[in-house]
This record gives structure tokens, C-alpha cells and sequence, in this order.
């Protein structure tokens, strides 16, 4: 080596230096061994989606023309552990929801009775293997007994009414009681939908343990707990969110997904078609769910995976079978009557109808949660939670349509009127014989039943707007699809009995006459509820070709896709009138979650040099230089300001760009370096240039951190339209983007950056872009 000596410096927890010619420290790069920490994200942080698929690619080998047997083993192993995953959500996901589906059926029944065969049946299950059972009463048997005929010995009277009504206000108060305990004790991430904030994660936020296990755990037990207590809520939206804690949980038994946080996200939306899958036993309706509504970055890939993890799933849940019918679909129907193109105008008025609802419901749930969020209300949500279970127990009890879970509700409207119908919306006058060929009885006038029935339907859809209002937000986990399906298709098996009705009386109208004779079937009010239900879910959601997927997935109703597409199409033109934003997207910006909406266009004729930060008269953008800066200076410029990150410049005189450091790789890596570098001080120069000049031998160790820059930043000039730097950031999922001039730094943009800026064009409070 000449006159150069080399001096091995062993000691406890330090790396070996090298010394060069004279003596003089020779520069350590940090990043020759991985440095614990760098390149990762702190909280409520967005990810780098760019770093992310690079670091991804820097993974497999290049190169090589002739791979070794044991890197192509490597190969087929990374790219099958992808489809493991998948396989292993499926299984996890089928199984907690058939968990779900089974307590909730069980606990529901419980509020009213209790079956002496074994209390762990449900009221449909213990009357099954009953010989006593008649076909009128099939819902009545010995063995399943009410509170008041346990308690008091009697099953029918005022005593055993207060009695049965008092025992399930009480069992309705101590699930919701159990459900926002558990969620305020163990797990607050565990509340509400998790759609909104699942959507936010996915394009990019960090929220940590929001997809944890305690989050899982909770959530799993809650949501049987806040669906059995009879609020007006349903298990599909948090059951997304149960699906993509399973997915989060999962990657970290594979490095390649626990070490990289964009593979991951692809990972969580396939978790959220799994979980749709789940919900409404719908997997295809699943996949196309999470990519028109849920995800935020869809490869083909993903869909490929999205779609083996949904088969996964809803074959696992049928296997379990929890609802006892051999049947994956929640709501089978089995209409046996075409519908007739004239009936496209009552449709399209349940299209009106829903959008409308849609609108109301965003508008006043969004009023009720912000007072929730600025007033004493939200310093309480136990209370809160209590107060509105009583008030709907109290209300729901003596309908019963209300007091039957949302799910039987929605089954019963959707339900044909044929022979073996016992239900009080089938008994219609002088009751007419079916027709050859089938079950298909012909239109009759309604009964005193049904015009009581009406009459309970229309109390019990004022009462669903009204509560789900108040219910969808607060404190305990609840989705919202089922509640605005009930309202929908309330209103469309009103409004379908009606038409029924006028179609009897007056067949020989002139929009009757051609194809309603006397004696016919030709109005299905159950096909009036069904549409009603896919028009409120999207004018509350704004879904389109995935809601007319589920909702022929969850009936087996695949001739009526015309009129669930009219429908549907009305309901979203109807709402997006009277304001732009879905629920989801509304809860977003309640919340100050940085969200850059793929729907939204942005038609401003602004310039990048408009939204850039610094504006004029702010002070100067922080930066630092190539190699004029020492560990103090660094440790000075991160202790006064609050940036993610900094650009990397030639000099404070050039501002030349060079590349980008992230604040928490500067902090780790200099704190690495001060506990595993000998002699690096406050006073040691720091360098990012690839070539460091000599230094003098009095001076102390100099740091190398060129390995932490990001060499490749992306940039706009000054003159880019905002319309181009928006679309940049969405279809590659940037966190800042810098701005040039003629190569030379003049600012920076940040997602926040642009939000802020879309607000103000709106004439929102652009502070109000803040995670609360």
C-alpha cells in the first residue's frame, strides 16, 4: 500500500475505518451496510410510491444471462409467495366473516327469545328440526320460548308485551354498551366504516395500527355486538376493513410485502374486494368494488390476485354456510315474471328518489358528525351510543319491520308473493289460482294486511332515514350499504304495490292495455324493492357497474340488470347534481385526510409557480448543499423546521438541484453514524457529492450520506399547468415534486400543497386539509 497504513479500530458496536494517505480519514458511506429505520415512513406520512417500486426492482438480480439454479428457485418462490398471500387472506377473511354472520343471526335472536334445545341456536335454527312447526305459524315452535313465557308464563297479553319489550331494549342497550366500551378501551381505530380511511391508505397515507391485530380483533367482536344491539348500521363496509387488517397482518409473514410499502398496498386492495366478497357473498362484484371505488393503484396483477383471493374467500364462507340455505347470495330471489319496458319510468323514478336520498343523507350526516367533531357531543361517545340505541329500541320495537334485523327486512321485500307465502305483504283478497306452469300467482287487489303492512313500511322508512342519519359515525363500527338498501327498497316495494295496484284496477289504461290483461302477473313489486335498494346505495356511494354487480350477485336476479343499470345510472346523475362527493369521499375531507381524489378534475388554469411554496415574501426555501454543510448545521436546519424532507443543492449561490433527502433518513443516519463512527462531532463536514475533496488533517471524521439521497427527484418547470402537475401526482402517487427554472431551484410542491390550492379554488377553508 506505499506509505498508506491500515489501522483496524475493533471496538464494541463500531465499524471498521479506513485511514488513507497521510493519515487522513477516508469517507465512510453510510449505506455499505442497510441502516436500520432508512427508508422508512413515521406516521401520517404519506409514502413515496416512485422510492417504493424502485427499491422493489433493486430486489431481484440483473444482469445475469445465466441464472444459478438457487436464484431461479429464488424466482419462483418470490413470485409464488404473492398468490400464497392471496390464498391465505381468502381462507382468513371466509372464515371471521361466517364467525360474524353466524354470532349476529344468533345474538339478534336473542333480544326477543331463547331456544330450550340448546341456547346457542337461533330462532330459525331451533324451529328447524321441530315436528310441531305449522306451515302458517313456521316461525313459531316449543322449543323456542319469548322473555315472557321464561319469565312470567305468558306469551300472549300486555304483561308479556311491556315484558318482551323491556327485556329487548335492555339486551339492545348492553350490546352497544359492550361494543363502545371495547372500542374506546382497546382499539378507537376499530369505529365507524374504515372504508374512508382504507381508501386513504391505499394512496399512500400511513396510519399506524389502524390495520393492526387489536384493531382486527376488536373489530371482529364489535361488529357482531353493534349489529346484534339493532342500531340502524350493517357488517359489509367494516367487513372490508376486517378483511385488509387480515391482509396487512399477513404481509409481514413475507419480507417482500413487510419491507416495501407500495407491494403491500397492492396487497390491501385485493384484501378490500376479499372483503366485499365476504359481505354480500359477491366476488366479482368484490374486485370491481375495489377498483372503482376503493383503490387508488390497480396493476393488472392485482386484479388477477383481487379476483383468486375473492373466489378464496367466498368459497371458504361457503363452506361454512352461515346462513343455512346452501346458498352464497344474502338476498336469492326468484321473480317469475319479465319486466316490461314501460316500468323504465318507475325505475327511473327510484333512480330520482335514491339520488336525492343519497344527497340528503351526505349533507346531514356530514352537519351531525361535525357537530359530533366541534361541540361537547363528541367529549362523550359512550353516552352518545347509549342514547341512540335506547331511542331506536324504543322506536323499533312495536313495528315490526324495524324491530326484524335490516338483513330479514330487505329479504322480505324482496321477496315474490307465490303460494307458500305466509307473509302479512302477501295476503291480498279473494286469492286468485296460480296460473299452469308455476308457483306465479296473477295480480289481486290488496287485503286489509297489506294496506296495514303499507302503512308500518312507510313509519319504518321514515324512521331508517332518520336514524341511520344519526347512527353512521359514531363510535362503534358500522357500514352503511345495508341501511341504505333497507331505505330503498322500502320505498320501492311502496311504490311497486302501488303500481300493482293500479295495474289491477285500471288495466285498461292506455299504458296498461297492451300488456296487463285482467288475470295476469305483470307487476313484481319485489323487482320495485330490489331497484329501489341498488338506487339509494348509489346515490349515498356513487358506485355504478360494481353496485349493478353485487346487486345481481346478491339476488341471482341476472335478467334485471337493465333496470338496476337505469336505476343506478339516475340515482349517481341525480346526486352528483346536488353535490359532487360520495360518503366516502365526504368523511375524507371531514377527517383532513390528504386525499387526491382520481374521480375530481381539476380544470384551473393555474401555473406550478402559483401553488409552489416559498410564496413571495415567505422566507427562503431550506435546503441543503453538496458539501459546505456541517452535522451542527443539519441538526440546526431539522430542529427549526418541520419539513419531510430537503432539496440537495450545488451551493446556497447556484441552487443548481442536485437530489432529495427525507428528513427521518437524515435524522437516523446521523445518529448512526454518531454512535458507529468513530470520531464524527458536530463540527464533521458532511458530504452528498460522489467525489469528496481532501480535508486537512486537524479536521474531524466527515460523514458520507450521498446513499440516502434521491438521486432522481421529479421536477416541473415553473411554467407547468397545474392540471399536469395534478395528474402527475396522482397516476404516480408522488409526496413533493420540485420546481425548476432553467435547472435551477425555485420551490417545492406538496400533495398538502395541492389540496390546499383545490380548496381555495373551491372556497373552502383551505386549512381544514389537516389529518384531525
Amino acid at each position: 500500500l506505499g506509505s498508506s497504513r491500515l489501522v483496524a479500530a475493533q471496538m464494541a458496536g463500531r465499524r471498521i475505518r479506513w485511514e488513507g494517505l497521510n493519515g487522513l480519514p477516508k469517507l465512510m458511506d453510510l449505506l455499505e451496510e442497510p441502516v436500520p429505520g432508512v427508508g422508512t415512513y413515521e406516521d401520517f406520512n404519506t409514502i413515496d410510491w416512485v422510492r417504493e417500486k424502485s427499491k422493489d426492482r433493486d430486489r431481484h438480480p440483473r444482469g445475469k444471462s445465466k441464472e444459478s439454479t438457487w436464484a431461479l428457485v429464488k424466482g419462483i418462490s418470490d413470485a409464488f409467495s404473492g398468490w400464497l398471500l392471496m390464498l391465505l387472506i381468502g381462507l382468513m377473511s371466509g372464515a371471521l366473516a361466517g364467525g360474524i354472520d353466524i354470532s349476529a343471526h344468533w345474538m339478534t335472536d336473542l333480544k326477543e327469545g331463547v331456544c330450550l334445545n340448546g341456547f346457542w341456536f337461533n330462532h330459525e335454527h331451533c324451529c328447524w328440526s321441530s315436528n310441531e312447526t305449522t306451515f302458517q305459524e313456521r316461525d313459531k315452535c316449543p322449543q323456542w320460548k319469548s322473555w315472557a313465557e321464561l319469565i312470567i308464563g305468558q306469551s300472549e297479553g300486555p304483561f308479556a308485551y311491556i315484558m318482551n319489550y323491556l327485556l329487548y331494549v335492555s339486551w339492545a342497550l348492553l350490546f352497544a354498551f359492550l361494543a363502545v366500551s371495547l372500542v374506546r378501551a382497546f382499539a378507537p381505530y376499530a369505529c365507524g366504516s374504515g372504508i374512508p380511511e382504507i381508501k386513504t391508505i391505499l394512496s399512500g397515507f400511513i396510519i399506524r395500527g389502524y390495520l393492526g391485530k387489536w384493531t382486527l380483533i376488536i373489530k371482529t367482536i364489535t361488529l357482531v355486538l353493534a349489529v346484534s344491539s339493532g342500531l340502524s348500521l350493517g357488517k359489509e363496509g367494516p367487513l372490508v376493513h376486517v378483511a385488509c387488517c387480515c391482509g396487512n397482518i399477513l404481509c409481514h409473514l413475507f419480507t417482500k410485502y413487510r419491507k416495501n410499502e407500495a407491494k403491500r398496498r397492492e396487497v390491501l386492495s385485493a384484501a378490500a374486494a376479499v372483503g366485499v366478497s365476504v359481505a354480500f357473498g359477491a366476488p366479482i362484484g368484490g374486485v370491481l368494488f375495489s377498483l372503482e371505488e376503493v383503490s387508488y393503484y390497480f396493476p393488472l396483477k392485482t386484479l388477477w390476485r383481487s379476483f383468486f383471493a375473492a373466489l378464496v374467500a367466498a368459497f371458504t364462507l361457503r363452506s361454512i354456510n352461515p346462513f343455512g340455505n346452501s346458498r352464497l347470495v344474502l338476498f336469492y330471489v326468484e321473480f317469475h315474471t319479465p319486466w316490461h319496458l314501460l316500468e323504465l319510468l318507475p325505475f327511473v323514478l327510484l333512480g330520482i328518489f335514491g339520488g336525492a336520498w343519497g344527497a340528503f343523507f351526505i349533507r346531514a350526516n356530514i352537519a351531525w358528525c361535525r357537530r359530533r367533531k366541534s361541540t361537547r357531543l363528541g367529549h362523550y361517545p359512550v353516552l352518545e351510543v347509549l342514547v341512540v340505541t335506547a331511542a331506536t329500541a324504543v322506536l323499533a320495537f312495536p313495528n315490526g319491520y324495524t324491530r326484524m334485523s335490516t338483513s330479514e327486512l330487505i329479504s322480505e321485500l324482496f321477496n315474490d308473493c307465490g303460494l307458500l307465502d305466509a307473509s302479512q305483504l302477501c295476503t291480498y283478497a279473494n286469492g286468485s289460482e296460480p296460473k299452469s306452469g308455476g308457483n306465479a300467482l296473477p295480480d289481486r287487489p290488496a287485503g286489509a294486511e297489506v294496506y296495514s303492512a303499507m302503512w308500518q313500511l312507510a313509519l319504518a322508512l321514515l324512521f331508517k332515514v332518520l336514524v341511520t342519519v344519526v347512527t353512521f359515525g359514531m363510535k362503534v363500527p358500522s357500514g352503511l350499504f345495508i341501511p341504505s338498501m333497507a331505505v330503498g327498497a322500502i320505498a320501492g316495494r311502496l311504490l311497486g304495490v302501488a303500481v300493482e295496484q293500479l295495474a289491477y284496477y285500471h288495466h285498461d289504461w292506455v299504458i296498461f292495455r297492451g300488456w296487463c290483461s285482467p288475470g295476469a302477473d305483470c307487476i313484481t313489486p319485489g323487482l320495485y324493492a330490489m331497484v329501489g335498494a341498488a338506487a339509494c346505495l348509489g346515490g349515498v356511494t356513487r358506485m355504478t357497474v360494481s353496485l349493478v354487480v353485487i346487486m345481481f350477485e346478491l339476488t341471482g336476479g341476472l335478467e334485471y340488470i337493465v333496470p338496476l343499470m337505469a336505476a343506478t345510472m339516475t340515482s349517481k346523475w341525480v346526486a352528483d347534481a346536488m353535490g359532487r362527493e360520495g360518503i366516502y369521499e365526504a368523511h375524507i375531507r371531514l377527517n383532513g385526510y390528504p386525499f387526491l381524489e382520481p374521480k375530481e378534475e381539476f380544470s384551473h388554469k393555474t401555473l406550478a409557480m402559483d401553488v409552489m411554496r416559498p410564496r413571495r415574501g415567505d422566507p427562503p426555501l431550506s435546503v441543503l448543499t453538496r458539501d459546505g454543510m456541517t452535522v451542527e448545521d443539519v441538526e440546526g436546519l431539522i430542529a427549526d423546521t418541520t419539513y419531510s424532507g430537503f432539496p440537495v443543492v450545488v451551493s446556497h449561490e447556484s441552487q443548481r438541484l442536485m437530489g432529495f433527502v427525507l428528513r427521518r433518513d437524515l435524522i437516523i443516519s446521523i445518529e448512526n453514524a454518531r454512535k458507529r463512527q468513530d470520531g464524527v462531532v458536530s463540527s464533521s463536514r458532511i458530504f452528498f457529492a460522489e467525489y469528496t475533496p481532501p480535508q486537512p488533517a486537524s479536521s474531524p471524521a466527515p460523514l458520507k450520506l450521498r446513499g440516502i439521497m434521491d438521486l432522481s427527484p421529479f421536477t416541473v418547470t415553473d411554467h407547468t399547468a397545474m392540471d399536469i402537475v395534478v395528474d402527475i401526482f396522482r397516476k404516480l402517487g408522488l409526496r413533493q415534486c420540485l420546481v425548476t427554472h432553467n435547472g435551477r431551484l425555485l420551490g417545492i410542491i406538496t400533495k398538502k400543497d395541492i389540496l390546499k390550492h383545490m380548496a381555495q379554488i373551491a372556497n373552502r377553508d383551505p386549512d381544514s386539509i389537516l389529518f384531525n
